[in-house]
């Protein structure tokens, strides 16, 4: 195999245990030699010895969400590269769930896991130490020693509702998350408008959809609830606010502006399309693979938290 591949034991060694610090190059040459002669790794016996499965688990709130549905698409491509299989986790944004996950993913032989998490806080944080690498994405409601991906929740829906006043709006309206007074973004608009000198306006959903966005905004609007900008804290609650205000004979972005967050795909497809705050998934994907790998490998490097780099993508919603 090494010959075949031109490299040394060590390295064939290094790509079938899904090692890092592999160059790419180097990883693909080996795997070309074992698809060429038919090599097929003995996966019990390596496990025994090494204490390795090759797989690693990604807990997101919701498979089936857009924003989760990219990350995952990127996490397993990152993971690819690196020989690691990723199984899949949903946690419906639970803490209960998140907590069992936790607990089983030992013994799912899982070699570490990345957790989205939405419904833990700092009273859990005894439950996080576990004796397997676990990285933490998402929103930083609680302090863990962990390492930590962060969104840029605070400056970007800031950022967002900056923008929203740089275009001359003065009532922008803010859907308020039902499930928690803990909400980074609200918080990021709260400051902006504060700044500004202008009112909060705070529309209550039921539910974090887009037929709930679409029939908040509408039932504000029934009700006489005046606002000229509403700054959504993802983008598909941002798609059912202008589908609200369309049922309600308001045009976006003659009548309205709207942004959004999290630059899902279909935001650049929606009529108009969206302007919204853009974290770098390939970013996000790369830096939790690394710090998942490196932990993996027995690094002890006190915990470190990393912020998505972020862009603010104006598009027709907001012209």
């Amino acid at each position: 195999m090494a010959q075949a591949a031109g490299v040394s034991p060590m390295t064939v060694s290094n790509v079938v245990n899904a090692r890092p610090h592999v160059k790419p190059e180097t990883r693909e040459r080996v795997l070309a030699a074992i698809q060429d002669l038919g090599y097929r790794v003995n996966a019990a016996g390596r496990n025994l010895r090494t204490g390795r499965t090759g797989t690693i688990g990604f807990a997101v709130p919701e498979i089936d969400n857009q924003y989760f549905a990219h990350l995952i698409a990127r996490v397993v491509d990152e993971a690819a590269e690196r020989g690691l299989r990723v199984a899949i986790e949903q946690t419906g944004a639970t803490r209960e769930t998140e907590i069992e996950v936790v607990s089983t993913s030992r013994n799912r032989l899982y070699d570490g896991l990345l957790l989205s998490t939405a419904g833990l806080t700092d009273a859990d944080t005894d439950l996080l130490q576990v004796d397997y690498p676990i990285v933490l994405l998402g929103e930083s409601l609680f302090d863990a020693p962990l390492d930590h991906i962060i969104m840029p929740n605070h400056e970007g829906a800031r950022e967002a509702t900056e923008h929203l006043i740089a275009r001359g709006r003065r009532k922008i309206a803010y859907l308020k998350r039902p499930d928690t007074d803990m909400d980074p973004r609200r918080a990021g608009y709260l400051e902006a408008v504060t700044a500004a000198g202008l009112e909060p306006i705070l529309i209550e959903i039921e539910a974090l959809d887009i037929g709930s966005s679409a029939r908040a905004v509408g039932a504000a609007l029934a009700q006489g609830l005046e606002f000229d900008a509403i700054a959504a804290f993802t983008d598909n609650l941002a798609v059912g606010a202008i589908r609200g205000a369309a049922d309600a004979g308001l045009r976006v972005p003659d009548d309205l502006l709207v942004t959004g967050f999290d630059n899902v795909p279909l935001a650049a497809l929606t009529v108009p399309s969206l302007t919204t705050i853009a974290p770098d998934h390939a970013v996000t994907a790369h830096t939790a693979l690394e710090f998942l790998l490196e932990r993996m490998a027995g690094s002890t490097v006190p915990p470190r938290t990393f912020t998505i780099p972020h862009t603010l993508i104006e598009r027709e919603s907001s012209r």
